[in-house]
This record gives C-alpha cells, sequence and structure tokens, in this order.
C-alpha cells in the first residue's frame, strides 16, 4: 500500500543541503564575456540529469601522498618510458623513413608529458627536446580530455600531437609504480633497425683517419693518487771527478703521473752553491746516456714533409709510428732500497725512504725489508763545550749569557712556573718558623720565619719582634736565591740553589752565614706538600709507612706493648706527644717532618677559631697605614653588581671587586673575611665594607704580633691546627695489618713470638 501524497510522507531532496548557488555560465575570453563550451553543473554544483564529469587528473595509489596536494607527494617523482617513432624521408636517395629513438617522461604532480630524443653526433636533424613539458590532450573525438597515469603501458602506441610513438620499455622505478597501481605491464617491444644509421656505421668502421685522434687516459690515476708522493734518500758518489765527493740526494717520485724530481740536500758550510732543483720534475729514462734532442721525441710523426711555392705546405702524420723513439721509464715497481738509478749517466743509490713509502710498498707489492743503505760513518761526538769560570760581576748566568755570544742576552726564567704558581688561588708560599743553631745564648732564642716562593725558588728570612729580647726585628735576608752550602764560587758549572724539597721540619739550613734549624710550618705549607707528594718525598705518607713497616717483629711487639700501657681505657687514641716519642725512640730514620704528617694522617684536629673582631681591626690597620679611603667607589661597584639589590654577591665576584680596587690586604686576611661574612657562596658585602670602614667604624688599635700574624700569613701549631690524639689503631691496621688488642701486654707479647715461629 503507498503511502498518501501528503506533507512529510514524500522525501524532500533539499534537505539539508547548504549550497544552492547557480554555476557561472560565462567566461572571460581576450577581455570579452563569452558563453562557456564545457558543460557546468546544476544548483549547488550537482550533476544534472544525465551529466557526467571527467577526471581533471590521475588517480594515484592509495596510502601514497595521503591528506596531501599532489604537488607536495609526488614531488620530483617522474614515469621515465622508453619509445620510437618513424619518420619519413622523401625525396632522398640514400634513405625513404628513418626509426628515432626517444624518451616519454610524464610527471606525477601535475600529468603533464615531455619527449625529448638524445643528440647523436653529426645527424643533420634537430634533437632534444621534441615536446615541451605539457599536458597532452587526447587524440580526436576525445581531444577534451588529457593523457593521465593510466594511459600509459609498454608495448603500446600513443598519439601525441598527432606523432604516433610506440612506448618499448620502461625503467625500475615506472614498473614498480604501475604494478602498484594495479596496471598490468606488457611484455618490453623491440625497437626496428634504421637502415641508413646501419649504413653510416658500417662506413665509419672501415674509415681509417689519416690523422688518428689517440686518446690517453690519467685521470683515474691522477684522481686516485694526487698529492702523493714516494720519497727517498739518495747518493751520488762523485769522487772520481776532480774534487768530487759524495752528494746527498732527495727523489721525489710522483705518483700521479709517474714523474721523477730530485733535489740535493745542501748541507750547511759545505762551500756549495744551493740550486733549486738536481733534476727537474719529469719521467726519467732507464737506458738514456743523454739527453734528446728538441723535436726528437714527439706525440705524432710526421711524413712527407714538402714545400711548394704555389700551393701551402702539405705534410702526413705516420699512423703506423716507423720512426717513433720507444723509451722505457722508471716506473714505481723499479724503485728499491740499494738500487742504481741511471740519472742520465749519473749513478745514484737509494739509500732509505720514509714511512709513507714503506706503507706503499708493503701495501702494494708485500715487501717488508726496508733496511736503509749504510754509506756513511756514524757522526762524531762534539767535545763538550768548556764555559770560562764565574767572573764574579752579577749572577752566574749572567756571566754565562756574555760567553753565549756578541751580544748578551739576559738570562731566560721560567715564566710557565711562574704562572702556574703566582696566583690568587693557589699557595704560593711555603712558610716555615726556624731557629738559629748556634751557642750563644742570646741568638739561641731568636725566632724567624724562612718563606719560600714557589714562583722563582727564592727565600726570604724575617725575624718577628720579641719584647725585651734586645734584638731588632724586621727582614733578616733580602728575597734571593740561596746557593747550598760546600760550592765552589768560581767554577763553570752553575750553582745549586735551594729548592722546596729541601725545606721541611727539622731541616739544617745554611742562610747568609748561619745554620738554621727547621722547627714548624704553617697550615697551608702541610696542605700544599700532602697534596703536592709527588714532589716532597717527606710528605709522601705511602713513604712512611713503607718505613715503617720495615721495623723487625721485636719492635713491633714493642710498639704494641707501649701502645697497650699508653692507653688503658682501650680508646684506640694516645696523644700526639706519646705518639711522636715512640717513633722518635724506634730509630727508623723517621724525621721529624715525616712524623708531623703521619701524625696529621691519623690523628684527629681542632682546627682554631678565628676572632672576626681581631681581623677586622688588622685590616683597618693594613687600610690605614696604606692610605686607603675609597670605600664609597666599592659600594658603588657592588650595588652596581648587585642587579636585584639583595645586599648579597657571591665569592667570586667580591674577590674580583676587591682586587679590582688593589686592597692592600693579605690574601689571607682577604680570603678569612670574605668567609667570615658569606653564607654558603653568597657575601654580606655591606656588613664586609662596614668592618673595613676605618673612616666611619674606627677598631681598636692591634699589637704588632697580631699585624704581623697576617702580613706573613703565618699560623703555627701541630701542622697549623692542634693535633691532639692520634689514632693509633687505624695506625696498626695500615703499617702492621693487625688491630689493636688492650688485653695483658705480656700474654700478647708471647702470642705474637709464638705466631711470629
Amino acid at each position: 500500500m503507498e503511502l498518501p501524497f501528503l506533507p512529510g510522507n514524500s522525501p524532500n531532496k533539499q534537505l539539508g543541503k547548504e549550497r544552492f548557488h547557480k554555476s557561472q555560465h560565462f567566461e572571460y575570453y581576450n577581455e570579452l564575456p563569452m558563453l562557456s563550451k564545457s558543460e557546468r553543473p546544476g544548483i549547488g554544483g550537482e550533476p544534472l540529469v544525465g551529466q557526467t564529469f571527467k577526471p581533471k587528473y590521475s588517480v594515484y595509489p592509495k596510502g601514497l601522498g595521503r591528506e596531501l596536494p599532489s604537488w607536495i607527494a609526488f614531488d620530483k617523482q617522474t614515469l621515465c618510458f622508453e619509445a620510437f617513432f618513424q619518420e619519413a624521408v622523401p625525396e632522398a636517395q640514400d634513405e625513404t623513413y628513418r626509426i628515432r629513438r626517444c624518451k616519454i617522461y610524464f610527471y606525477l604532480e601535475d600529468d603533464t608529458v615531455q619527449v625529448v630524443e638524445p643528440k647523436y653526433k653529426n645527424s643533420g636533424i634537430p634533437q632534444g627536446t621534441l615536446l615541451h613539458r605539457q599536458r597532452v590532450p587526447l587524440p580526436a573525438p576525445n581531444d577534451d580530455q588529457f593523457y593521465h597515469i593510466y594511459h600509459f603501458n609498454i608495448n603500446q602506441q600513443m598519439v601525441l600531437y598527432s606523432r604516433k610513438y610506440t612506448v618499448t620499455n620502461c625503467d625500475s622505478f615506472t614498473r614498480n609504480f604501475l604494478t602498484k597501481l594495479g596496471v598490468r605491464l606488457n611484455n618490453p617491444g623491440s625497437v626496428p633497425d634504421d637502415p641508413y644509421s646501419k649504413h653510416r656505421e658500417e662506413i665509419e668502421k672501415s674509415m681509417k683517419p689519416l690523422r688518428p685522434y689517440e686518446r690517453c687516459d690519467t685521470l683515474r690515476q691522477f684522481l686516485d693518487h694526487d698529492q702523493d708522493v714516494l720519497c727517498f734518500n739518495c747518493l751520488w758518489d762523485d769522487t772520481d771527478s776532480m774534487f768530487g765527493d759524495p752528494r746527498e740526494l732527495q727523489l721525489h717520485y710522483y705518483l700521479a703521473d709517474d714523474t721523477i724530481e730530485i733535489l740535493e740536500v745542501v748541507s750547511p758550510n759545505c762551500g756549495r752553491d744551493t740550486a733549486a732543483k738536481f733534476l727537474r720534475r719529469g719521467k726519467l729514462p732507464k737506458y738514456s746516456a743523454k739527453m734528446k734532442l728538441p723535436g726528437q721525441i714527439t706525440d705524432r710523426t710526421v711524413l712527407n714533409v714538402f714545400d711548394s711555392t704555389g700551393q701551402k705546405k702539405r705534410y702526413m702524420l705516420d699512423s703506423l709510428k716507423t720512426g717513433a723513439v720507444h723509451d722505457e721509464f722508471y716506473k714505481d715497481c723499479d724503485l728499491t732500497l740499494g738500487l742504481e738509478v741511471n740519472v742520465w749517466g749519473r749513478r745514484v743509490i737509494l739509500t732509505n725512504c720514509d714511512n709513507f713509502t714503506k706503507d706503499y710498498y708493503r701495501a702494494k707489492y708485500g715487501i717488508e725489508d726496508f733496511t736503509p743503505v749504510v754509506y756513511k760513518a756514524p757522526p762524531v761526538s762534539k767535545p763538550q763545550r768548556q764555559m770560562p769560570p764565574y767572573t764574579g760581576f752579577g749572577s752566574e748566568e749572567d756571566s754565562l749569557s756574555s760567553c753565549q755570544g756578541l751580544l748578551p742576552k739576559p738570562p731566560q726564567k721560567d715564566f710557565l712556573k711562574f704562572m702556574e704558581n703566582d696566583r690568587c688561588d693557589v699557595i704560593s708560599v711555603l712558610n716555615f718558623r726556624a731557629k738559629m743553631v748556634t751557642t750563644d745564648p742570646v741568638d739561641s732564642d731568636r725566632l724567624f720565619i724562612i718563606s719560600f716562593y714557589l714562583c722563582d725558588d727564592t727565600i726570604c728570612v724575617f725575624e718577628p719582634q720579641q719584647k725585651n729580647s734586645g734584638v731588632l726585628g724586621g727582614k733578616f735576608l733580602q728575597r734571593d736565591r740561596v746557593k747550598k752550602p760546600g760550592q765552589e764560587l768560581f767554577k763553570s758549572e752553575l750553582s745549586e740553589y735551594l729548592k722546596a724539597q729541601d725545606l721541611y721540619v727539622g731541616a739544617i739550613l745554611y742562610l747568609s752565614g748561619n745554620h738554621f734549624q727547621v722547627l714548624d710550618a704553617d697550615e697551608c705549607t702541610f696542605i700544599y706538600m700532602e697534596q703536592h707528594a709527588e714532589k716532597f718525598p717527606k710528605s709522601n705518607v705511602g713513604n712512611i709507612l713503607s718505613k715503617l713497616q720495615s721495623i723487625p717483629e721485636e719492635k713491633q711487639s714493642e710498639i704494641r706493648r707501649f701502645l697497650a700501657l699508653s692507653d688503658p681505657n682501650n680508646t684506640g687514641f694516645i696523644s700526639y706527644e706519646l705518639f711522636r716519642g715512640l717513633l722518635t725512640g724506634l730509630g727508623c730514620g723517621l724525621s721529624e717532618h715525616e712524623v708531623r704528617v703521619l701524625g696529621r694522617s691519623f690523628s684527629e684536629r681542632e682546627e682554631p677559631a678565628a676572632d672576626v673582631g681581631l681581623m677586622l681591626a688588622v685590616a683597618q690597620d693594613f687600610l690605614k697605614k696604606n692610605h686607603f679611603q675609597e670605600f664609597l667607589e666599592m659600594d658603588r661597584a657592588f650595588t652596581y653588581c648587585d642587579q636585584y639589590k639583595t645586599g648579597r654577591l657571591s665569592t667570586k665576584e667580591t674577590r674580583t671587586i676587591c682586587k679590582a680596587f688593589q686592597l692592600p690586604l693579605p690574601d689571607t686576611l682577604l680570603g678569612g673575611l670574605i668567609s667570615k661574612f658569606a653564607e654558603g657562596d653568597e657575601v654580606d658585602y655591606p656588613a664586609l665594607l662596614a668592618g673595613m670602614n676605618w673612616l666611619e667604624h674606627l677598631a681598636p688599635s692591634v699589637m704588632p704580633e697580631d699585624w704581623l700574624r697576617f702580613d706573613v700569613n703565618f699560623t703555627f701549631g701541630a701542622g697549623g691546627a692542634a693535633v691532639k690524639n692520634v689514632n693509633f689503631s687505624s695506625l696498626l691496621k695500615a703499617v702492621f695489618s693487625f688491630p689493636f688488642d688492650s688485653a695483658d701486654p705480656t700474654t700478647s707479647t708471647t702470642t705474637e713470638a709464638q705466631a711470629g715461629r
């Protein structure tokens, strides 16, 4: 039963439709409106009844170029077909038709076609691009459509602008692409022979030109071996001739073109004039005894040369080369060590070669024997040059430099050593405390400070002032290098000077006519010597432990019994004085410095707390005596670097600003003040400036000892910080490999003796 034709019972085609525009049927041609010939769709772009639309471009394989325009998805992708067409040749005697081969290119991005014919030499017809790249319409009656990808196949005919092409084959990319589209490709076709082209080839083969072109291709050899040169050392024995002598030469063989060049090695003061080259670069013949005349060796041989007054000069080239001169030239395979090379009548012997030449012959010819030819006696050792003794004027280096040339030069200092040790971030001065070794009761109580500068190995001795001593303190020895005792004054050799390794606790030094005994060193000196133990054997803990390990078993038992009696509470620690007395009484050859270093390594030390008020008072005293008043400028510099105005700057920036203003403070005092006003890596620079400002916040005066303490950067004690207790249990384990036992000393001794047996 059909529904009645009522509203709502019939389907409405306009429901859901949004486009209702009408297509335009007029177009502009040459600026004139004309009715379009092509069919246009109906309302909203929908086809009319019975109207079909033809595809404008080709259909591409699925999965290629998805969601991308064709000019991006198929950019630089082209199908290539091999084809030919037959062209009639009217009014010709030798040929009636011609077979012309070409290639058809189909560009996938826009369905354009291009036909190109390869150019042949002396063809006499225009060749190259026969059809420029464009969209090609199909032949009539389908001339309103264009060629697309499904119109192409092999072993078929195609009409492109009234010219019939036969497609014979395609490349691998085209074959794979069409196969993915589902196109079934035909079998490849054959190209018929062109009778006239075949006839021309037979004529060219039978022709024998009077001036044949000889091709000598050396490009590959040049590209493979460009800048590769074999180098040989040579000898030319010219002693048979008058005033002749052996001549040393150097032979260069260029692998790029098999040419040889020989240079002469002219030694200094040999009396010979230097020449640019002994033999100019070129090919060297093997058996030629003399040079060829100009024109005797040529690339071509000329025959039947005659001169005619009425006609031009004529000549003919000899293709058989009947009068050519054939010379055999030296190759790389002919050059070996010990071989005599004939250099235009001169006998040159190859004596040696460089490493590149050895590797070349080893890799190409498998030669392993490269024993050089000995042709001269070994050089006579020159007698050692005797220098005159020291004159007594200036230093020994100045006296030596005056004997080394007519124009004396100042002695060169070790600039690298100076740059490594004369810096603010490293320790540059080693400080020691010493006393004078004498029987005079007044001089025996005097204390001295010996400073050793690592940048130039100089020594300075300073005597602090002591109350009621009757001796004025001050500088005892000017900073200079100090010679070791027992050396002659006027001698040819340079004197030996005191080094940093000669200064240690317990050493006896001879300075300025007096003997000094080193008593102590500051904390920085001990730290530096321990960090550079490879340079300071006295501070090398490994060497000290090896000395202790060589102690006999009887003394080991004595050490354990002494330690057990010294530590009744079994704590594993003893005082440093008892530890020092034990090692000194053993007689194991340990110096005072080595005992101090061993105690520092196995000790509990307490760092003395620095007084901030005393440090600020000493700093103000330094600044006041040097008339430093640039506190306002320093505050501006600190504020400028503080971008966020927090009143804090890093330690590096604070030290940089202080160094920029040349703050007259010792490095130790400046570093201590910065560390006291720092929280982590940030320094409270307003408080630091306020503490150093002696113009506004004057601190109480300080004693000379306090000023001297920071001036010479010196703090003494048991290695700087007080060494109170020594962990002897860990020392015993490290040295003797047995733990400490606080049992009865007698029992432990008996047990050890039995274990030793």
